[in-house]
C-alpha cells in the first residue's frame, strides 16, 4: 500500500510518500507545496494544483490527511479548513481513499503518547523510516507522521 500523508496549511502544504509492504515502511518522497500569492485564492489554488500533481506522479492508494484541530485564532482555523478543502477536493476526484486523523492521534500512533512534543515525533519518524536524518521542513515531516500513522490503523485493522 502506497500512503501519501498530507499536513495542510495555508503557506506551506506538507506531504510524506511512504510503501506499507508487509510490516515494513520506505520513504518514497517528501517535501512541502508551497502556497503562492497574496491573497487567500491564488494560495488555495497553488495548493491545489501542487497535490494534484503530487498524486498524478505517485499514485497513492489512500490520503491521510490531519484533521481540523481549533487554534486560537479562528480566522487561523477557518483558513486552515479552506486549505483543506482544496486538498480533499484533489484526493476525491483523483478516486483515491481519504483518512483524517487528529493531532492527538497520529501523536499516540507514531510515539505511544498523545501528548509528545513535535521534536519526539521527528524523532520517531526518523526511526521508523529508517533515516539518517531528520525529514525537514517540520511540515513534510508531520505529513510523514500521518503517513505512518495510517499505516499503522491499516496494520491493526487487518
Amino acid at each position: 500500500m502506497k500512503i501519501l500523508g498530507i499536513d495542510p496549511g495555508t503557506r506551506f502544504v506538507g506531504y510524506g510518500v511512504i510503501r506499507a509492504e508487509r510490516g515494513a515502511l520506505t520513504l518514497e518522497d517528501y517535501g512541502t507545496v508551497a502556497a503562492r500569492g497574496a491573497e487567500l485564492a491564488p494560495r488555495l489554488d497553488s495548493v491545489y494544483r501542487g497535490i494534484t500533481e503530487i498524486l498524478e506522479r505517485h499514485r497513492p492508494d489512500c490520503v491521510a490527511i490531519e484533521d481540523v484541530f481549533y487554534a486560537k485564532n479562528v480566522k487561523t482555523t477557518v483558513k486552515l479548513g479552506e486549505a483543506r478543502g482544496v486538498i480533499l477536493l484533489a484526493a476525491f476526484r483523483a478516486g483515491i481513499a481519504i483518512a483524517e486523523y487528529s493531532p492527538a492521534s497520529v501523536k499516540k500512533a507514531v510515539v505511544g503518547n498523545g501528548q509528545a512534543s513535535k521534536p519526539q515525533v521527528q524523532l520517531m519518524v526518523r526511526a521508523i523510516l529508517r533515516l539518517r536524518e531528520t525529514p525537514r521542513p517540520d511540515h513534510a515531516a508531520d505529513a510523514l507522521a500521518l503517513a505512518v500513522c495510517h499505516s499503522h490503523r491499516m496494520r491493526n485493522l487487518s
